[in-house]
């Protein structure tokens, strides 16, 4: 069992930063990929930003440019840099972690923080 606690949410007017920080109970090392989603209100949970057990990252095409996904393996620390906020980025993000233990695979999620930007 894996327990994630996102922080960092909050409100922002359009053009600003924010950073997520997730702070997980395992080593984010051991992680098959870690990766952030959001959800707006009456949409669907997208992925915004994965990153790799080995590093490598992926973004959605929106974020792209704008937001940077990294960890910090000795903090057990998954962090998303918010640059250039757009209202369209409001939702509330979750930070998700998938491990395997031979053949069963683990999907793991936290609480959610809320990211409000404003026009």
């Amino acid at each position: 069992q894996v327990q994630l606690v996102e922080s960092g949410g909050g409100l922002v007017q359009a053009g600003g930063s924010l950073r997520l920080s997730c702070a997980a109970s395992r080593s984010t090392g051991s992680m098959n990929t870690m990766a952030w989603y959001r959800q707006a209100p009456e949409k669907q949970r997208e992925l915004v930003a994965e990153i790799s057990r080995g590093g490598s990252t992926n973004y959605r095409d929106s974020v792209k440019g704008r937001f940077t996904i990294s960890r910090d393996v000795a903090k057990n620390t998954l962090y998303l840099q918010m640059n250039s906020l757009k209202p369209e980025d409001t939702a509330v993000y979750y930070c998700n972690a998938k491990s395997s233990v031979w053949t069963t695979l683990y999907d793991y999620w936290g609480q959610g923080t809320q990211v409000t930007v404003s026009s």
